[in-house]
């Protein structure tokens, strides 16, 4: 049976087929977004290094849907107010580092406030690193432009003219609340486990940081009231103070009583004198360009004295007699650079600033100088049993020997002459040589 020659084209194409190669079926339409979403673009990438006369730039992101751009969520246009909205940003005066990024949309009263020193930005992008890349599709060009990891700024919408809680003071104080309970499981775990030196030191931080007892003032005031003046006293000391000098007992039988040594250095000032005793303990290596002449030549002699108590004794006199002379250097125009480094403790700062120190300015006042130096005299007379050179004291002190002798004198003190070198000590009772008063031209 002959075919029909036709019959090929007249059979009857499958639906699927159909549907396959008609061009505006759905599943066709698919297969060509397919093709659009994986074309490739071939494009130069160009990373653009970090400049620091430029500002780097800001991210910020809006996790509450706003689209700046001016395109809804659902991809139709939004009004015209957020198309034009507008950055700023806000740089703290006195924290140059601390920026604010605030976008406000036209015709809103709602603007989108972002920090770069609170929330995400500084607990969650600190050892993070970033970088921004940007398109453009006419020149083939991928620039990538790196991030400071705190310029991620996440904008929350505020309403403007509200008045909100401050969220730095709330932070700030909840800062304060944290550190001060670090600071008491610290203390408790140096109480517990901690070594002696550990425990010392903690103990000294405690005693510097109490504040004043209500009751124990309230005491104060009432024992005070009860003090009878005696004007021989006052007299006493008019004369101690035209004098210049510390403290002193000018009928007293011994050298130590003379000057008392616990009117100079204080009963709570010798647990902050230990540095030196401490170092001849440990048998640590001593520098001896960190010490003034005076007491890097005695520090053999100490190493030398059995007596544990004499020893630490006199090391808390020659730590005292260093920070008399580094404030001295501190407050002169020939000494501060010797002087900047060296650490006082906070008890003993004090001490010198209302002693010593000239609030007018920034040297010391020349009654205040020889006060000081009246001071550091009378302990070098304690270092060394009441009979000390003169010529490396003068040294310390930036000054001739003739000048030192003078002050000795007006201490009380003799000078001896042995293998020509000069030493001063202090005979029993003190005999002072008489003040020149002056006299007013009229």
């Amino acid at each position: 049976m002959d075919s029909d020659p036709d019959d090929s084209q007249a059979r009857e194409i499958p639906e699927t087929t159909r549907k396959r190669l008609d061009p505006s079926s759905p599943a066709d339409k698919k297969s060509n977004k397919k093709k659009k979403k994986k074309q490739r673009v071939e494009a130069t990438i160009q990373v653009v290094q970090d400049n620091p006369e430029r500002a780097p730039p800001l991210v910020g992101y809006f996790p509450s849907g706003f689209d700046p751009n001016g395109k809804s969520n659902g991809g139709g246009e939004s009004s015209a107010a957020a198309a034009a909205a507008m950055a700023r940003v806000y740089r703290n005066r006195n924290k140059p580092k601390r920026l604010q990024l605030v976008v406000s949309p036209n015709g809103s009263n709602v603007d989108f406030v972002g920090t770069n020193y609170s929330g995400e930005a500084e607990a969650g992008q600190q050892h993070c690193n970033y970088a921004l890349g940007v398109l453009d599709k006419e020149t083939q060009i991928l620039k990538i432009v790196p991030i400071a990891s705190n310029k991620i700024i996440r904008l929350e919408p505020k309403v403007r003219g509200s008045r909100l809680p401050n969220k730095d003071a709330a932070s700030l104080a909840a800062g304060e609340r944290s550190a001060l309970s670090k600071s008491e499981k610290m203390k408790g775990l140096t109480e517990r486990y901690g070594t002696n030196k550990a425990i010392r030191q903690s103990k000294k931080r405690d005693a510097l940081k109490q504040d004043d007892d209500p009751e124990t003032q309230k005491d104060m005031n009432e024992k005070i009231k009860q003090i009878v003046i005696k004007k021989e006293a006052l007299e006493s000391t008019q004369v101690q103070v035209d004098r210049n000098i510390p403290p002193y007992d000018a009928a007293a039988t011994s050298p130590q009583e003379a000057y008392p040594l616990e009117k100079i250095i204080l009963k709570g000032e010798w647990d902050f004198l230990e540095d030196i005793y401490q170092l001849l303990e440990e048998e640590a290596e001593v520098k001896l360009d960190a010490y003034p002449g005076f007491i890097s030549n005695r520090i053999q002699k100490l190493r030398e004295i059995e007596n544990e108590e004499e020893k630490k004794r006199k090391a808390c006199i020659l730590s005292y007699i260093t920070h008399l002379i580094k404030f001295k250097d501190l407050h002169s125009m020939d000494g501060v650079s010797s002087a900047k480094r060296h650490r006082f403790p906070s008890i003993l700062r004090q001490k010198f600033s209302s002693m010593f120190g000239n609030p007018e300015a920034k040297n010391l006042a020349s009654e205040k100088n020889d006060l000081l130096i009246s001071y550091v005299l009378v302990l070098t007379l304690y270092a060394d049993q009441f009979q000390t050179n003169l010529s490396d004291i003068a040294k310390d002190l930036r000054m001739n020997s003739l000048t030192v002798r003078v002050h000795f004198e007006q201490l009380g003190c003799k000078l001896v002459r042995h293998n020509n070198l000069w030493f001063a000590t202090l005979p029993v009772p003190l005999h002072f040589p008489e003040l020149r008063q002056r006299r007013w031209k009229r």
